[in-house]
This record gives structure tokens, sequence and C-alpha cells, in this order.
């Protein structure tokens, strides 16, 4: 295990009820990253969270958590890597890992201080606290040390939950959808204020979400998930300068989708023709440099579509929708010729000329760095 790195995982899978729910995880996280975990609904996301908290057992793998301590009756012992197998199972209170999860389980009968203080009850008191001091601080919750969740907002019990879970300092913080309960004014204010106090305790956390947006304000790094396996991970602006799949493309919804097909040197589609690349930047398929090839998908960028506006070119798709955003006028279009083959509907356009629903008008294909995926 790299000195880096806090977490490994390799090779992990895991079945309930005799249902493979993930299928060989690779992952690894440094010290002090904030890793977001995001997929649709079911691909695995929280089993993976409970699976590394160890409230699910590993059928196959390894999972490596460095620097943790362990308690060995009233003896605290510090182990270098703690190493997680099917035949070697660590109980969860042992693995120095917080969790809040996303209905945030305080503790509806004690005070914000006793909901803190929960799970260092042992320690001496002065040190007890000091923490509890500290964390009201950092948190901005000093003067409400005697309230009740019930007389919380939703992000001031979040920040209990957080405080809460920050108390026993662990070493690994995972959250599961932390910011669905917030009401979305506050959900980016939140999730900046957040961010800034794991970069200044130098915690090192993965959150679920199925939110993109919330992954692109939050995370150093993204993993994206699909029916129980990771599909890529990284930086969120590589995953989304180079996605290496179009399920990867599609829930991070970089774009629209247009059907193509390469036809003698050249990529064919219902706004034109355009010329094939030697090497698509993104494929998943060699077939986009064959002739005659199987239709493909373009993933088409707002910003890779060209208006051409009193051009007396023939008319190639139809507004059917129209909404007013901080971006201009967004469109979805349709193309016209509804029998072809590489018909498409809802392709996302983004104008300041205000267009009428239902005017036909004509776009075109902007040269870029195609990104061409094999049929959905």
């Amino acid at each position: 295990m790299a000195s880096n790195e806090l977490l490994s995982i390799k090779q992990l899978s895991v079945k309930l009820q005799h249902k493979t729910i993930l299928s060989e995880i690779n992952l690894t996280l440094n010290f002090g990253d904030i890793l977001g975990l995001v997929g649709p609904s079911g691909c695995g996301k929280t089993t993976l969270l409970n699976t590394i908290a160890g409230f699910n057992a590993l059928n196959t793998g390894e999972l490596k958590i460095n620097s943790c301590t362990i308690n060995r009756g009233n003896l605290a012992v510090q182990q270098d890597t703690l190493t997680i197998t099917p035949s070697k199972n660590i109980a969860p209170e042992h693995r120095n890992i917080g969790m809040i999860f996303q209905d945030y389980a305080l503790f509806p009968h004690l005070s914000v201080e006793k909901n803190i203080c929960f799970g260092i009850e042992k320690l001496a008191k002065s040190e007890k606290k000091s923490r509890m001091t500290e964390l009201l601080h950092l948190l901005k919750l000093t003067g409400l040390e005697s309230r009740f969740p019930h007389q919380l907002s939703g992000g001031q019990q979040q920040r209990v939950a957080i405080a809460r879970a920050l108390a026993p300092q662990p070493k690994l913080l995972l959250l599961d959808e932390p910011f669905s309960n917030i009401d979305a004014r506050l959900r980016n204010e939140l999730m900046l204020e957040m961010r800034q106090l794991l970069k200044q305790l130098k915690m090192t956390a993965i959150f679920v979400t199925h939110n993109k947006d919330e992954v692109f304000t939050f995370a150093d790094k993204i993993a994206v998930m699909h029916q129980g396996c990771i599909l890529q991970t990284g930086s969120p602006a590589a995953v989304c300068q180079t996605p290496n799949s179009w399920q990867v493309a599609d829930f991070l919804q970089l774009g629209s989708w247009i059907p193509v097909k390469a036809v003698n040197g050249q990529f064919q589609s219902a706004l034109g023709e355009f010329p094939l690349p030697p090497l698509p930047i993104s494929t998943t398929s060699a077939v986009a440099n064959k002739q005659d090839s199987q239709t493909l998908q373009l993933l088409l960028k707002p910003q890779a579509i060209e208006y051409c506006q009193g051009l007396s070119e023939k008319s190639n798709v139809k507004v059917d929708h129209i909404a007013v955003t901080e971006q201009g006028f967004h469109y979805l279009l349709s193309s016209i010729e509804s029998e072809s083959l590489l018909f498409f509907n809802q392709l996302s356009f983004y104008s300041d000329v205000l267009l009428a629903l239902g005017q036909q008008i004509t776009i075109k294909i902007k040269q870029h760095k195609y990104q061409v995926f094999t049929n959905i």
C-alpha cells in the first residue's frame, strides 16, 4: 500500500441474499482527498459505503485502511495498515471510520451536546469538553448545546451529525447523500462550507450522491458506478472531458446523443456529413473506422452546435421545447426527417436568439474532438 494512500480496495465483490451487488471493485484514495461516489439509483453506491464502514462482509477481494487505531480492551494499539478480507473481518467500531447517514440519525431525546459526545464518552472529561467546544465553534453551533434535534433547522441538524462523526477523530469520513435533505437554496452554500471544513481538518472523505452538481462542487475525485462496478475514476474535470463509456457520459449529462454512421471516411448524421477523424477521441469500439459501420452514438455538447441564422440552407431540426435559463434560451430540438434511421429527439441547444415553438431551423456541428460510442 503506497504511503500516501489511506484506502485501497482490490477486486472486491459483495453478495447480499445470494445476489451479487458489487463486482470486482478497485479503488484507491489518498490522505486528505474527497471522493464523490456517483451513479444511478441501485448501482451499489451505498452498499460500497457500508462495506467500507464494516456493515457488509466481503465475498472476495481485499480492503486496506492505512494508519488505524484498534481498541483491544482498554488498550489502544496503533496498526499501520488494517487489512480486511473475506476470512479476516474487522468490526465497524475498530476501523476508525466516521459515518453520516442520509437522515443524519440523530438521537431525538438527546441534546446537541450529548449527540456530539455520544461516541467519546470514554474520554476524560476535560478532553471531551475540549473536543466538543472546538467542534461547536468549527460548525457554528455555539449556543445551541442544550437544544434538541427537533428544535434545529435542517442545516443545523446536518452540522450536529458532522460534529458527532468528527468527535472520535476518524481517519475516514463516509457520507451517504449528505445534502439531500437540505433546502435547494442552502445546498450550495453548505457544500462549500463543509468542503472548506474537511480541508481545514485534512479529513479524507467519501460521499455518495446521485447529483452530479454536488460532485463538481464538493469532490476532488469522482468514481462513477454502474450495475455494481466502477466504470471510471479521476478528477471531475478529467472524467467530464474524456468519459470512457456512454454510461459515464450519459449519467453525468455531458451532452445530447445523436446517431451517426461511418461511411467512406465520413460520419453521416441527420445534421449532415462531417469528416471521420483518424482516431476518435473516445469510442468503445473500432467499428467507427470501418466502412458501412453499425449505428454509433455521437456525444454532442451544446457548445459544439452552431445555429445557421439567416442562411438559405435547408432546415434540419425543429424546436420542441423552450425554457429560459441563466445561459439564455434553452431549446430541445428534434430532427425533421423522422423516418430516417438517424432521427433524433431532445438535442439540447442554447442560444440568445428567441425562437418559436415548432419553428424549423438549420444547425450544424462544429469541428471538434468527436466523442463516439457504440450504440446505446
